[in-house]
């Protein structure tokens, strides 16, 4: 996100957003400094060891959250639960960086864990899933097999 820090914080507080999702955000140990915003908690889950990658969750400080752990080693995403205000039940957010060309493998991991947390809780998931060619093979595939 390096230098566009500022603008983010500047359309966000002007807005008044509750949530703010952010992916590739590049971040690592070093960029603490840098991320913090006014009136949010901050919820991060930096790239796996590689270069790129990453996802943040901004929440607004009246929300009562807590980070869960992640689905797998191998997936990027940040999992916060959300506690239900006036007897509402909680939500799950995800935020998700998927990479190009992410093996089967991995999607499967992450297909798996969807659909166990489906069973417990209403959840929203935000993120940049890379799907276009993805999409693209797997309607081909089908146009093959018709």
């Amino acid at each position: 996100m390096g230098n566009k820090h500022e603008e983010l914080e500047a359309i966000v507080q002007q807005d008044s957003y509750d949530l703010v999702a952010i992916t590739e955000t590049w971040w690592d140990d070093s960029h603490d400094w840098s991320a913090a915003m006014d009136g949010y908690k901050l919820f991060r889950g930096d790239g796996q060891g590689r270069r790129g990658g990453g996802a943040a969750l901004y929440v607004r400080e009246c929300f009562d959250c807590i980070e869960l752990n992640n689905c797998g080693d191998k997936v990027e995403c940040l999992w916060v639960r959300m506690r239900g205000r006036a007897h509402k039940a909680d939500i799950l957010l995800g935020v998700c960086y998927r990479p190009p060309n992410q093996d089967e493998e991995v999607d499967e991991v992450f297909y798996k864990w969807m659909a166990e947390v489906s069973q417990l809780l209403a959840f929203v998931l935000m993120g940049d899933f890379n799907l276009a060619g993805r999409l693209l093979e797997i309607q081909h595939s089908r146009e093959e097999t018709v």
